[in-house]
């Protein structure tokens, strides 16, 4: 359980940094707090990652399925 709220606190994390650098560079002078929510939101609906499966070379006949 504590690997799944270390990977939740790390998307959270991530979502809030790219949220401020984002606001940063557009000039902002406050935090638009509604959009660090949107942003943090969002990250937390993302899809989990794909497991992309074997590459090319990985395969052989006994698994080319």
């Amino acid at each position: 359980m504590a690997d799944k709220d270390n990977a939740r606190r790390s998307i959270i994390s991530a979502a809030i940094t790219a949220e401020l650098a984002r606001q940063a560079d557009a000039g902002a002078e406050g935090f638009d707090v509604e959009a660090i929510a949107a942003a943090v939101d969002a990250a937390l609906d993302a899809p989990e990652r794909i497991d992309e499966g074997k590459r090319p070379s990985e395969l052989n006949a006994t698994n080319d399925d």
